[in-house]
């Protein structure tokens, strides 16, 4: 792989998935950089996603919300939407870029127990689909 795959994860809010997505592709997938986004973004990282981050090594205090409109012009290698709605309302970017959906439920407003399952989750589901994605 010739220099860092660019990943783009783009929710609603981007406030749980997004971000817990972000984090685990920047620790655990050799050779990629994540960031994410919303398409109506919060503002806010919900607390429980920082914490299941640090858990694992995988907060980055960089991480913040942010809209769409503040990365649209940036270049990605691959968008991954990981809610039906960020996937119907994907922009288009200045320059093409393939897209791939891998959708998970959103924990806001659940206990920590569901942050931990969304973890385990994306570590199952999402890293495969990604690393996948530039093998063929």
């Amino acid at each position: 792989m010739a220099g860092k795959k660019r990943v783009l994860i783009l929710c609603t809010k981007n406030s749980c998935r997004s971000i817990m997505a972000e984090g685990l592709i920047n620790s655990r997938l050799y050779g990629f950089e994540a960031e994410s986004s919303g398409i109506d973004a919060s503002g806010r990282i919900n607390p429980n996603v920082k914490k299941i981050l640090q858990k694992y090594g995988a907060w980055r205090d960089s991480y913040h919300s942010k809209h769409i409109g503040e990365i649209i012009d940036k270049e990605f290698d691959l968008v991954v939407t990981v809610c039906d709605r960020a996937k119907e309302h994907c922009p288009v970017f200045p320059k093409p870029v393939p897209k791939i959906h891998v959708e998970f439920e959103d924990p806001d407003g659940k206990g920590i127990e569901e942050f931990e399952k969304l973890w385990h989750d994306m570590e199952k589901r999402l890293l495969p689909a990604v690393a996948n994605f530039f093998l063929y």
